[in-house]
């Protein structure tokens, strides 16, 4: 045990007040949300606060304490990346200077940031510390990830993972030293919303439209990066199989270029439809209600993966260690690295699921 950590588990006993750091994006937020699940078990009454880019509170909103429910106590947006498209405007410093307002009304006795960038590393250092703080972050990069080592100089406590290690087990690693844990890995199933929310999802979204006929499947293809899609013929050949079989397919997108690729897409599927627009809050529903969600390694995919229902991810230029769905086997987890599955393969896996 590090003295750090030796110094705050006398003082702060099993009441911390703790601050987790992962600002984003949608996928790196869902899969830290395992370790408020894995506090909580353990430390039932400490204050847990999160930081997360205005963007996607929506994600963290159902995990927030209520008098039937124990999760966040408070969350925190941050609005970085709206102020630095207007940095000379009053509006973006008054707000800046709020939500440092916000972060310094609690001194933290623990803050755990999973991200290891310098902009989630500058928000631990504006935060309000107690004087024995623990600090904790990635000490190294891990494959494939983003990492900023001069993040490491904003911590007391640099945490060595391995060069190869799961979104969801990464977190866990900086937790479990953070407070002189046993390492919570694989073997501890996690958890990322309660089953109360989940099934409370079940009256679906306003965005669903005449035009929507269940059953239907959604088809996540697009992502930030270009690599890690799937063919557009792929996505085509597989639409026009399972369209053959009843489903109607639901081509989502993101912006005016993912919207034109959907719109291509279900031209050549049968009853297939390009959706409006829909928000983070309203993909809950959606993704509740549909009989199957495929998608590539993007945020969305992953929503319906951590809310346990049938789900297909595919990984084209990504690897399958680093994001695969492993805690249901609702999910099935297709390709790898430069290792795209085959059309056959998708409808194989879209049949299990489905029967």
């Amino acid at each position: 045990m590090s003295n750090v950590s030796a110094n705050v588990l006398k003082k702060v006993s099993q009441n911390p007040k703790i601050l987790l750091v992962k600002l984003s994006s949608l996928g790196d937020v869902l899969h830290n949300l395992p370790i408020v699940w894995d506090l909580r078990a353990r430390l039932p009454n400490a204050q847990i606060d999160w930081v997360v880019e205005e963007g996607y509170v929506n994600l963290l909103t159902p995990l927030l304490s209520n008098k039937d429910f124990k999760g966040i106590d408070h969350i925190i947006p941050f609005g970085l990346r709206r102020w630095k498209k207007s940095l000379f405007k009053l509006s973006s410093w008054k707000e800046f200077f709020s939500f440092k307002h916000q972060l310094q009304e609690t001194s933290y006795d623990i803050i755990i940031e999973t991200q290891g960038l310098l902009k989630s590393a500058l928000v631990c250092a504006l935060a309000k510390k107690s004087s024995h703080a623990v600090i904790a972050g990635l000490a190294n990069k891990t494959e494939f990830s983003g990492y900023e080592p001069i993040a490491r100089y904003f911590y007391n406590q640099s945490v060595l993972v391995p060069n190869q290690c799961h979104a969801v087990d990464r977190s866990r690693w900086v937790l479990c030293s953070a407070l002189d844990w046993s390492l919570i890995d694989h073997a501890s199933t996690p958890q990322f919303y309660s089953e109360g929310f989940i099934d409370a999802l079940n009256g679906g979204s306003g965005i669903v439209s005449r035009e929507w006929r269940r059953p239907y499947i959604l088809c996540f293809h697009s992502t930030a990066r270009e690599a890690k899609r799937w063919p557009n013929e792929s996505w085509i050949a597989l639409g026009k199989e399972l369209a053959s079989k009843g489903y109607q397919i639901v081509l989502p997108w993101g912006n005016n270029l993912e919207r034109s690729v959907s719109t291509l897409i279900a031209d050549h599927i049968p009853n297939a439809i390009v959706p409006e627009a829909f928000t983070v809050e309203d993909a809950f529903s959606i993704i509740k209600n549909a009989a199957l969600t495929i998608g590539v390694d993007t945020g969305l995919t992953h929503l319906a993966a951590v809310i346990n229902q049938p789900t297909i991810e595919i990984y084209c230029d990504s690897p399958l260690w680093k994001t695969e769905g492993y805690w249901s086997d609702k999910i099935r987890n297709l390709g790898d690295m430069q290792k795209p599955p085959t059309v056959a393969q998708v409808l194989q896996a879209a049949k299990d699921l489905l029967s």
